[in-house]
């Protein structure tokens, strides 16, 4: 009885101790808070201001230690990433983009931690209150500007692509990603933006083999960004280049990321992105709740049978094998979103058609004269949400593929529609036939730096 009483007096002496280490929680004055309507801001208060705030908002027992560390860990942890106390001196759209990547980390279950909510039951997201932040975002309320008008004279030279910079953190640019296959597309609503998603051959064949759980040491990924411009034609088509991020797997030598090494290069003259290596830390950050996917946020258009819910992409990759060509084994040349009919097209090129386009020579972006031979199609899907992003769109299932071959000299090219259910093949007007493949023929490719 004595060893029990000694034993029990020993470990409150202990504990006492414990409590005497208590390095501080900075409470600073709050700077210009996220710029946002009362609602908003009072369920941000509610749910999220406990970790991502300059507010010291402690109950009793997380000011025990040792519990009291693991707290003040998990707040400064969450200010360095997303602190809505300062948001407000960002611009606009950063403020945005913080504020809809919030949304998806709840959506997606990463945000609040569960163990936080354990403890703190009011934290938790309420679905009515992750709705209010939903219809707040509104992604689709406003189309793009429309296109301003192209400049004949203003040409700049294209950038090296041998010579870009590494990233700060020290992976080096992937020259050769124009020249690697279309895995998906992405209409982002939240930024005004399309995507592009390629990969190189491993990423390729993974995608196809749904060899993807995980993706295999080698695979790269190129996510290339445009800003979206309307156009003359009422539909939304590729503007401005605005970045190209990579991701590149290697298990091994990206251990401490994910597995995963990160860069990102944005504008014309491809500035490598971030301030320090430690850059890294939010792209994991970012993709920490796809974790059981990988990493990966965007399914892969693939027919390969993938267990999972929403890993791949299997409905947009659904075209009979008796077309004449198999477009998504192709090149993506450029893409568009019509606003009304909510679909959303790309345009693929043969190896002929890519020759055509040629090399990068101008930021000047005009339709091609294809070669001889060359055939291009044209793939317009459904649209549907992004079952891993609020704000973004994803291929759904086809509506119509639209070939066009160029023949040899003299000859008008010939065109080939195939439409509806199963995509059988359909007999157009001669002159609706013309006007078609006409319109195929001055898509002008998304512009590269």
């Amino acid at each position: 009885m004595r060893i029990v009483m000694k034993l029990g007096l020993a470990a409150a002496l202990i504990f006492a101790a414990l409590q005497l280490f208590r390095p501080s929680i900075p409470a600073p004055q709050a700077g210009v808070e996220i710029q946002v309507t009362p609602p908003i801001h009072q369920i941000l208060e509610k749910d999220c201001y406990s970790c991502h705030s300059n507010q010291r908002r402690l109950a009793w027992f997380d000011e025990v230690v040792p519990g009291y560390w693991l707290v003040r860990r998990d707040i400064l942890t969450a200010r360095e990433h997303l602190n809505f106390s300062t948001l407000g001196s960002k611009p606009a759209p950063q403020q945005k983009a913080a504020l809809f990547e919030a949304v998806n980390m709840i959506r997606l279950g990463a945000m609040p931690l569960g163990d936080f909510t354990a403890l703190h039951p009011d934290a938790k997201v309420a679905p009515q209150e992750l709705a209010t932040l939903q219809n707040y975002l509104a992604p689709w309320s406003a189309l793009p500007p429309a296109a301003a008008g192209s400049n004949d004279d203003a040409r700049e030279p294209a950038v090296n692509l041998g010579q870009v910079a590494a990233e700060l953190n020290g992976l080096a640019f992937e020259p050769g990603f124009e020249k690697w296959k279309p895995l998906s597309f992405t209409d982002r609503g939240d930024n005004s933006t399309f995507r592009f998603i390629l990969g190189n051959d491993i990423a390729t064949k993974a995608a196809q083999s749904g060899h993807i759980a995980p993706w295999p040491d080698g695979t790269r990924f190129a996510k290339i960004a445009w800003q979206q411009e309307l156009g003359s034609d009422g539909l939304v088509h590729p503007g401005a280049f605005v970045q190209v991020e990579f991701m590149i797997k290697d298990a091994r030598l990206y251990k401490k990321t994910a597995g995963w090494g990160w860069g990102r290069w944005r504008g014309l003259d491809l500035k490598p992105y971030g301030s320090d290596r430690e850059f890294t830390l939010e792209c994991v950050g970012c993709h920490q709740p796809l974790r059981g996917a990988d990493y990966v946020y965007t399914p892969p258009l693939t027919k390969a049978d993938v267990s999972g819910k929403e890993v791949v992409n299997r409905a947009a990759a659904d075209l009979r094998q008796s077309l004449p060509w198999q477009p998504l084994a192709w090149n993506a040349i450029t893409m568009y979103v019509n606003p009304t009919s909510h679909t959303m097209a790309v345009l693929f090129g043969d190896d002929r058609a890519m020759q055509s386009i040629g090399t990068r020579e101008t930021h000047d972006a005009k339709p091609p004269a294809y070669a001889p031979g060359a055939v291009l199609a044209l793939l317009t899907w459904a649209q549907r949400d992004d079952p891993h992003w609020f704000g973004a769109r994803i291929p759904d299932s086809p509506q119509s593929v639209e070939f066009v071959s160029i023949p040899t000299s003299g000859v008008e090219s010939q065109y080939r529609c195939f439409q509806g259910v199963g995509l059988p093949e359909q007999n157009l007007p001669p002159a609706l036939a013309q006007q078609r493949a006409n319109s195929m023929l001055n898509l002008a490719p998304a512009s590269l730096p």
